[in-house]
């Protein structure tokens, strides 16, 4: 017997459905003659293949699933919420469709699973709400104005009322179990990736003399790096913007003499 013939994502026109038509009842009516049944096959696929062609026509793509029937954006944006106040492990499954309004097989269809979901809703706060930091190393033309300038902005993000408090990519994974491990690795290398570029930006300050030549950059880093998460616990439990802004500016005491000045102060005193 000869198996069933996919002729595929081709149209079919009205001559050769008629050919195929012939060519099926052909073989129903003598099975044992399959040559003129594969023949009319053959002859059906190949006009069709070549009308396709002249008309200038390509195969259309079967979609894959049903489309989706929600505003995905949305539904993402607020997963994030969920995820920025709850944490990963407390946002159950029915929390967050019942935020996005959809189904339980509407999350899995559009995002894949709870984890993939986070670190989709991850990556929407990296450009979104938490991309302060890395606008201000890329934009202030001193490593200084860029360290304050990112933990201002900070002050005003980590506080505000139309959003969780605190820092998403600091908080959500705050005493995790086991189980979430793969999540926690994935954010600690995102956390390390911050630290390294404020490391670079502080290096680069130094090359420069903007900073004195003995200034350890990475421990310099790690110190901003703590005030940062620090503001975001503080904001968390529910600190003030004037509150944290009034920690920048002790925080920024601590920043270096700059190298041109430190000279200045010592020759002083040798005076």
């Amino acid at each position: 017997m000869e198996t069933g013939l996919e002729i595929g994502n081709q149209t079919v026109t009205v001559w050769s459905t008629i050919y195929v038509a012939i060519a099926t009842a052909y073989g129903t009516m003598y099975p044992a003659h399959k040559g003129p049944s594969s023949i009319l096959l053959t002859i059906a696929m190949k006009k069709t293949t070549e009308t396709n062609a002249a008309a200038g026509c390509t195969a259309a793509i079967r979609p894959r699933g049903r489309p989706l029937s929600f505003n995905r954006d949305a539904a993402l944006e607020n997963a994030m919420h969920v995820f920025w106040e709850r944490g990963y492990e407390a946002a159950s499954i029915s929390d967050l469709t019942a935020a996005m309004g959809i189904t339980p097989p509407s999350l899995y269809t559009a995002f894949g699973d709870k984890e993939k979901l986070f670190l989709e809703a991850i990556e929407r706060y990296a450009l979104g709400p938490g991309s302060a930091g890395p606008r201000a190393l890329a934009e202030e033309p001193t490593a200084r104005g860029a360290i304050e300038r990112w933990l201002l902005e900070a002050a005003d993000e980590l506080t505000r009322p139309c959003h969780p408090k605190g820092c998403m990519v600091v908080m959500a994974t705050t005493n995790c179990s086991v189980a979430a491990e793969h999540v926690q690795t994935a954010l600690a290398k995102r956390r390390a990736a911050a630290m390294a570029n404020i490391k670079s930006r502080i290096q680069h300050a130094v090359d420069q003399g903007e900073l004195p030549g003995d200034t350890d950059a990475k421990a310099l880093a790690n110190f901003y790096a703590t005030v940062y998460q620090g503001m975001s616990m503080q904001a968390k439990d529910g600190a003030t913007r004037t509150s944290l802004l009034a920690t920048v500016e002790t925080a920024m005491r601590a920043w270096p003499a700059a190298a041109m000045k430190r000279r200045t102060v010592a020759a002083t005193a040798v005076r």
